[in-house]
């Protein structure tokens, strides 16, 4: 795998390489990730630029969590030299201004690309809906302040909740965008699915089993703090409770 918890889950541009090949049309990224929450930085992105141009191909960037990083400024891919012509940049409401549900997205890519993508959309769907279309244009111009204000607010959740499961023995990389924990729960002696379901049976705190991840993320369970402070508490308070039977 090219994401492992030996590179921080961070792309490996080597073994990335090792896989091209001149059938290769497209690399897919999501930064920052769901479900760990890394963040592609700068100096892997080029590297991995660098083996797009090479092999001539596309990169289909997922940057849907884009305004909700903590640690540095985000860099797109589609901002290197030479790639905003070979980058699919995908995107939309749902995380950024909280309009999860409302089902609105976007797409930026050169006029080829695009054209022939709306020869597809146009007969698979009919519009997005008109009040989610004015509720972008209000979010796009008045409610950037709000964002910044939210991603303060999960800032401050992101610290309290990684700080928590560290503390109670759950080993957690801190994240640095998204609203997401992967949590090692190789302590337990259980796979990811066992551990989460008995964590909900017994306590009734739901996880993501690592496992539907893929393969790099047997062993992991994924948390959400997009949630109350209260609330992200007394779910720390659950798995403490729920994991000294580990101990």
């Amino acid at each position: 795998s090219l994401n492992t918890a030996a590179s921080d889950f961070i792309p490996d541009p080597e073994k990335l390489e090792a896989l091209m090949s001149k059938k290769t049309k497209a690399i897919l990224l999501c930064s920052p990730s769901n479900p760990t929450g890394m963040v592609i930085p700068k100096s892997i992105l080029k590297k991995i630029a660098h083996i797009a141009k090479k092999y001539d191909c596309w990169v289909i960037s997922d940057e849907i969590y884009a305004e909700i990083i903590y640690d540095e400024e985000f860099v797109s891919i589609a901002s290197l030299p030479g790639m905003k012509k070979r980058t699919i940049l995908l995107s939309g409401f749902s995380k950024s201004f909280a309009m999860t549900g409302w089902r609105l997205g976007y797409l930026c890519a050169p006029r080829a690309c695009t054209e022939r993508a709306l020869k597809i959309h146009q007969y698979s769907s009919l519009c997005a809906p008109i009040f989610s279309q004015y509720a972008a244009i209000e979010a796009l111009d008045r409610c950037l302040d709000d964002v910044e204000m939210m991603r303060k607010s999960y800032l401050f959740r992101r610290n309290m909740f990684v700080n928590g499961l560290n503390k109670i023995g759950i080993q957690t990389i801190m994240p640095q965008g998204a609203f997401y924990t992967f949590s090692s729960i190789a302590f337990s002696g259980l796979n990811s699915e066992e551990f989460a379901m008995k964590l909900l049976k017994e306590e009734k705190v739901a996880v993501v089993p690592g496992i539907v991840f893929g393969e790099a993320g047997r062993g992991y369970i994924r948390c959400c703090y997009a949630t109350s402070i209260d609330e992200l508490r007394e779910a720390l308070k659950r798995i403490e409770r729920f994991v000294k039977q580990f101990k």
